[in-house]
């Protein structure tokens, strides 16, 4: 394992809200102590809204299903149910797009590069890191029907 491979995989332990709340600190702070004043165009202030209300939606949607069928939410859980019904039959990863999708809103509606880095860091570190491991683990546990899943279902999109 290289040394970057082990780095992502000590990210697992922290939860990605967790590491989105982390990321919009470091982008607030950044921001704070940055000389530029920034300024939001109204048609992106409210097109950040907008991508923050659906992301925060597509993100209910998906851990209400969760809670729904009973199964671990927790990246490193095992789970007891596989869900490829509702929103799971558009998008592998819903919560994981609506925290992307948040995240993204907040970067339109605030109008600064820190937090449009954090949006692009934190879409890499849930791509790069969390996907790979779950689909792992979902592929160990379901098998060909996970396989058959993820032939139908997009990672993200």
């Amino acid at each position: 394992m290289t040394q970057l491979e082990h780095s992502c995989t000590r990210l697992l332990v922290y939860k990605p809200p967790r590491i989105a709340m982390a990321l919009l600190a470091l982008a607030g702070a950044i921001q704070l102590i940055s000389p530029a004043n920034w300024t939001t165009l109204p048609p992106l202030l409210i097109a950040g809204a907008f991508l923050f209300a659906l992301g925060f939606g597509i993100m209910i949607r998906a851990w209400w299903l969760f809670q729904k069928h009973e199964t671990a939410i927790c990246p490193t859980a095992r789970t007891t149910t596989f869900i490829v019904e509702d929103i799971y039959g558009l998008t592998r990863n819903p919560m994981y797009l609506g925290m992307t999708f948040m995240l993204t809103g907040i970067a339109l509606s605030i109008g600064s590069w820190p937090f449009y880095v954090v949006a692009v860091l934190y879409a890499v570190i849930l791509n790069h890191v969390f996907c790979p491991y779950e689909e792992r683990d979902l592929l160990e546990q379901y098998g060909n029907e996970y396989a058959d899943y993820t032939a139908r279902v997009r990672r993200w999109i």
